[in-house]
């Protein structure tokens, strides 16, 4: 099932803070080069959440639960949710360990406004700061998280490798990496089916849903990602070892666990 997560920058993040678009931006009106970009996003901001349950059927609330939960939280941790979006993937952290405090970092600040207002309802502005920024480059010292996701955001991301040594970088030797992303199944009994409804169905829902036509984007991204093994070859070439690639309903969402490959070069020390 696809998923409109929002991503980091044009096609995902580039260095520094993407300027907002004017309110009545929307992303029919963003031109192909910002396709995927926090600009596009900032104009589906408000409808963002319902489309996400209605093109997921919602599978989407299971599989955030399943992601969060392989950062193996534990009480007093600091978690870096990337393209947080709405936040929902940083409440998802808050609810499964409530004693831990979490960055949530996006390009979108229409997205991360409709974010702060659910961050507030829930009383839990004191644990959940949400900051907006791009993935590349992140604003953070060395070591300085527990652990780090970004859930339906790394396909989006104009230089992954780069993202995903940010991702390193910031997070503890024994911390966790993981990412959640929707792919297109290239295999087994339901993959015609998926292809089916992933060219042809979410692209004519999204636009009838949302009244805008951006929503082929979202089928072309989800087409164009690696293969999971694939993309767990880019993952340990930018310098996280990954523990575990789990396929998620028939194929179509994955889970990618990982850490800091330090942690294997110190431990053959």
């Amino acid at each position: 099932m696809p998923h409109l997560a929002a991503p980091d920058s044009t096609e995902g993040a580039s260095a520094g803070v993407v300027a907002s678009p004017s309110p009545s931006q929307s992303p029919s009106s963003v031109p192909p080069s910002r396709l995927g970009s926090g600009a596009m996003f900032d104009g589906i901001a408000k409808r963002y959440d319902v489309l996400n349950r209605v093109m997921s059927f919602g599978l989407d609330r299971r599989w955030r639960r399943l992601a969060v939960a392989a950062c193996s939280l534990k009480p007093g941790g600091r978690i870096l949710d990337l393209a947080t979006g709405t936040a929902d993937v940083a409440l998802e952290v808050l609810r499964q360990q409530p004693d831990t405090t979490v960055v949530g970092l996006d390009p979108s600040a229409s997205m991360l406004a409709v974010g702060e207002r659910k961050v507030a309802a829930a009383g839990l502005s004191e644990r959940l700061e949400l900051r907006q920024g791009e993935a590349e480059e992140l604003p953070f010292d060395d070591n300085s998280f527990d652990a780090a996701i970004i859930a339906w955001g790394i396909r989006n991301v104009a230089d992954r490798p780069a993202a995903l040594r940010e991702m390193a970088r910031v997070v503890k030797p024994a911390g966790r990496v993981v990412i959640l992303e929707s792919v297109e199944p290239r295999s087994g009994i339901v993959a015609p089916a998926a292809r089916l409804y992933l060219h042809h169905v979410v692209p004519r829902l999204g636009a009838w849903l949302s009244r805008e036509k951006a929503y082929r984007y979202l089928q072309k991204s989800i087409a164009a990602f690696p293969s999971p093994s694939d993309f767990g070859r880019v993952m340990t070439a930018a310098g996280l070892e990954v523990l575990a690639i789990r396929p998620q309903t028939f194929g179509v969402c994955c889970i990618f666990e990982a850490r800091p490959a330090q942690v294997a070069t110190e431990g053959e020390g």
